[in-house]
């Protein structure tokens, strides 16, 4: 059986990060590239020789692929899945898979009709220290889950321009790292409806109205799921945070807690605890090359099975919570 022939869109840093890790597995033939810059493309090329530069995403489409790895600014996601899906081609996306929810829901009917395979590069799920804090949080082994605490604060924040632009991204570090946030909390958590959201956001220290055109660089939620579980998340840009990021996660049961901090500031490096009243055990350590599992594991899904999956369904309810953060409630 040949091997799914795969298109690369958009081959910036990330995109080129995501081609060498599926070029890497073996499960798919990289067959195409395609960027607006020149350096970009020709570096993609150099991960797969033999692909060929292409102009446009038309020009993907029309080299019979078999799925389309897309990392473009977010502005271009849910239009450029749903011409692809549209043509019978599995895709792969950078987060956000839409700047709102109506978009993200989009780009799963048009999956779903297509029944082809979907995915967004929700590349946390795949750290060795989510799986090590998932078994105890799934197998009931910390009691009830009652409390939540997240945080992921970038010091740097985003280098382009399109970030800043609400009308291009759909939202500042809500939606650029927030999203992983509140991700993390409802897949491990079994993705349970979310009751009531409360969110405060901030631009230069002032704080936003509903409904606001600038772009937030510091957001405060709190969550309360179904069964009474309170999730509280704390995202920004630019933060004064001592350290070049501060990524913590925090989930408390009534027999115990496990715990996921980042290491001396790094955005790579994590450990994860487990936490019986006053002991600790670590659970999980670096090293981890954890960055392009996602992109893998969809490449190896694809090799398999074309078909749509049903988890992408999901993704919807991700993109609702952020609109409700956006919205104040």
């Amino acid at each position: 059986m040949s091997r799914p022939r795969v298109g690369f869109l958009g081959t910036g840093w990330i995109g080129r990060h995501r081609m060498q890790a599926i070029v890497a597995g073996g499960a798919v033939e990289a067959v195409a590239v395609s960027d607006p810059d020149p350096d970009c493309a020709a570096q993609a090329a150099d991960l797969a020789p033999g692909a060929a530069v292409l102009p446009s995403l038309e020009g993907l489409l029309d080299h019979g692929l078999d799925g389309l790895v897309i990392a473009t600014p977010s502005a271009l996601h849910a239009e450029q899945a749903i011409a692809a899906l549209d043509r019978g081609v599995a895709v792969f996306c950078q987060k956000p898979l839409g700047r709102n929810e109506a978009e993200a829901r989009g780009v799963i009917e048009a999956a779903r009709q297509a029944d082809r395979l979907l995915a967004v590069d929700l590349s946390y799920r795949r750290t060795a220290v989510v799986e090590a804090i998932a078994g105890p949080i799934r197998g009931d082994e910390l009691g009830q889950i009652f409390a939540v605490d997240l945080a992921f604060h970038n010091a740097y924040g985003p280098d382009k321009p399109w970030f800043y632009d609400r009308t291009l991204s759909g939202g500042g570090c809500v939606i650029d790292l927030g999203v992983h946030l509140v991700d993390l909390a409802l897949w491990l958590l079994g993705f349970p409806e979310v009751e009531r959201v409360q969110s405060r956001l901030f631009a230069g220290g002032q704080p936003l109205s509903a409904g606001s055109n600038e772009v937030e660089d510091y957001a405060l939620a709190t969550l309360d799921l179904a069964g009474g579980t309170a999730v509280r998340l704390a995202c920004s840009w630019h933060l004064h945070a001592g350290r070049d990021a501060a990524i913590e996660a925090d989930f408390h049961g009534t027999a115990g807690s496990v715990s996921i901090r980042n290491v001396a500031g790094s955005f790579y490096d994590f450990e994860a605890h487990r936490h019986r009243g006053t002991s600790t055990e670590r659970i999980a350590a670096p090293p981890d090359d954890w960055g392009g599992r996602a992109a893998a594991a969809w490449a190896e899904r694809l090799a398999q099975d074309r078909s749509f999956d049903a988890e992408a369904l999901h993704l919807a309810q991700v993109s609702r919570v952020l609109d409700r953060i956006y919205e104040g409630g």
